[in-house]
């Protein structure tokens, strides 16, 4: 029969014990600490998230916009989570309301799904967005729309 550890541990000197409790204590203070960006199970809309089916495929990129320009009419097929790294987008949104929101550096969201949008870049600087977006195989991240 095998020893426990612990129980031998316990056996030995003083402070070896105290060594192997506080060892996990220790590294988990040093590890690096998490800065929460977002929690969330519904869409900047209030709708519920939604994934797709199918198998599933992991897609991210950095946008770079520069002043002035826009994304064009779009929609996303899946959940996308965005995280504004420099500057601002304002989006424009064909929902009931017609919902216009401005996304400044630092702020995270999860982006409407399945409804049509447009984003400019109202800053005086570049825009970078990192996106990421859960789909699936064969299923396009963004699907571009006519205006």
């Amino acid at each position: 029969m095998r020893a426990c550890p612990v129980l031998v541990a316990s056996r030995l000197a003083g402070g070896v014990l105290l060594a192997l409790v506080a060892a996990p204590l220790a590294a988990e203070d040093s590890y690096p600490p998490l800065q929460s960006l977002l929690s969330a199970s519904t869409d900047v809309l209030g709708a519920p998230i939604a994934w797709p089916e199918g198998e599933a495929q992991l897609n991210a990129a950095i946008v770079t916009m520069r002043p002035g320009q826009n994304t064009g009419l779009h929609r996303h097929p899946g959940p996308m989570f965005a995280w504004v790294l420099e500057g601002e987008i304002t989006v424009t949104y064909r929902d009931d309301a017609g919902t216009v929101r401005t996304y400044r550096k630092g702020e995270a969201l999860i982006e409407a799904q399945e409804v049509a949008h447009s984003g400019v870049n109202t800053g005086a600087g570049p825009l970078r967005l990192l996106v990421v977006i859960p789909g699936a195989k064969g299923l396009a991240a963004t699907v571009s729309l006519p205006e």
